[in-house]
């Protein structure tokens, strides 16, 4: 449902008191989170119980498993997620009472007023950008408000209420919610395009990156073409980085500026993509007139954000175990960058094996045939299906059409569409040294602790003896 965003967006201590609908959700839980600590009554509800509902409730905030009308009663404000239907009980209510309507980007643009807001953007990369920010100008002596899409291991939690004047927030461009923020610093990772659903065609996607810029008094960007402070690992870039590495888990890269080298950066998560991220949280901190050194510091500490290349668990020996590791990828271009990454991490002979869940209608019906192709970086291949999420099934959509279009060897790229069957496909194909990754923007993540606990049970024995016990060999 696309609610339309206020013509004037009060401070949050002015809405009385909000209710979120789908609070459980990365970017609701958020402005929950900093409403609370500001001092405001909040509540929330959402579909299903989770370990963030749970969260949340030992915070204090009064959380709601289901959606009822009776759960607005002594409300001011409703602030509901995009994904929310025209038909749930509480957003009838909120609109035949009259109540203070908004979407998720107008509730947090509430909490940023008055504040000099840093705000991160970007196809691929923010949540990872927006999260390696915060560690690094935490590390330099900053301590700035933050609302990010994920729950950050090193930080704790995916928002919190700072004491500096100064805000980091992933600002997401799925809905335009990104261009209800007026920032200080606007930062770009990329643009490349998706959401077609919502802008229709890629013209209008990269002409809503190119308003964000210039909503900034300073954008921050690889592409020249959106900004005059270009980051990144061009020849001609301002401030540029060189000499990458990616080997043994880590990311390793030299930085340079216009005056000459400026700092080594040594990451503990590996990718190439994740070089670009942390070059352009630094450039955020040398800008905000941080210490680069201190920035540096901040940047090696970062362990990765939730569902980006997360290790879930190892069964086996040192040397030989089934690593299972889960990723948000979604889109060709991410699944190309988490694939590359998660190849850096197998040693020996060891493979790699992919779970995907391709995530939404729309964009598998754009992007299937990619996604297949970028899929063939694996070693074995199972695909489920189609994540619906806030959209009506098309059967004509699924995730046969893209386990089709991976370019892999007869029988390595599997349709799966029963669940029950694909875990058992997944442990069936596992031998002692691969590295399983589940992979996409679904519940497809619930799976890797069910991989976790199912593979430590088959307990895998060695690649011959699983050959044998599964019937089949190499080919």
């Amino acid at each position: 449902m696309r609610i339309p965003v206020p013509d004037e967006i009060l401070p949050a201590d002015q809405l009385g008191r909000v209710h979120l609908v789908g609070i459980g959700g990365a970017g609701l839980s958020g402005i929950a989170r900093l409403m609370h600590q500001a001092g405001i009554v909040v509540s929330g509800s959402d579909a299903n119980d989770s370990v963030v509902v749970q969260a949340l409730r030992r915070e204090g905030i009064t959380v709601h498993v289901g959606h009822d009308a009776a759960h607005l009663e002594g409300v001011d404000t409703v602030v509901a997620t995009t994904a929310v239907r025209e038909d749930n009980p509480e957003i009838v209510a909120a609109l035949a009472r009259g109540l203070r309507l908004w979407p998720r980007s107008a509730g947090l643009q509430s909490v940023l007023l008055g504040k000099d807001v840093v705000a991160i953007a970007g196809t691929h990369g923010k949540t990872t950008t927006t999260a390696m920010t915060v560690v690094a100008l935490q590390e330099a002596g900053l301590d700035p408000t933050f609302a990010i899409g994920a729950e950050v291991a090193s930080l704790g939690t995916n928002a919190r209420l700072g004491t500096a004047a100064v805000a980091v927030v992933e600002a997401d461009e799925s809905d335009g919610a990104f261009l209800v923020y007026t920032p200080r610093i606007a930062v770009i990772t990329n643009v490349d395009a998706d959401h077609l659903d919502h802008w229709g065609t890629e013209e209008a996607y990269e002409e809503a990156f190119a308003e964000f810029a210039r909503r900034a008094e300073v954008t921050l960007a690889e592409r020249a073409d959106l900004t005059d402070r270009t980051v990144g690992f061009s020849e001609g870039a301002q401030l540029r980085g060189h000499d990458l590495t990616v080997a043994g888990g880590r990311t390793r890269f030299r930085v340079a500026d216009q005056g000459g080298d400026l700092a080594r950066v040594e990451l503990a998560v590996p990718g190439r993509h994740y070089a670009q991220d942390a070059l352009l949280a630094l450039a955020v901190g040398i800008e905000l007139g941080l210490d680069p050194d201190l920035l540096v510091r901040g940047l090696a500490k970062h362990q990765g954000a939730k569902r980006r290349m997360e290790l879930v668990g190892s069964v086996g020996e040192a040397g030989s175990a089934v690593r299972v590791y889960d990723s948000y990828a979604h889109h060709p271009s991410e699944i190309r960058g988490d694939l590359e990454a998660a190849r850096s991490l197998i040693e020996g002979t060891g493979r790699l094996v992919v779970c995907f869940q391709p995530h939404l209608v729309s964009r598998t019906r754009i992007f299937g045939e990619q996604m297949g192709h970028e899929l063939g970086a694996a070693d074995e291949v199972v695909v489920m299906d189609v994540y619906v999420a806030r959209e009506d099934p098309d059967p004509e959509v699924t995730g046969a059409a893209v386990a089709a279009a991976v370019p892999l060897p007869a029988g390595r790229a599997r349709f799966v569409a029963d669940r029950d069957a694909v875990l058992d496909t997944v442990v069936g194909l596992a031998r002692p040294g691969d590295l399983v990754l589940t992979l996409g923007a679904g519940d497809v993540t619930t799976l890797a602790p069910l991989l976790v606990a199912a593979l430590a049970e088959a307990k895998p024995r060695g690649s011959e003896a699983s050959d044998r016990r599964r019937g089949h060999g190499e080919g």
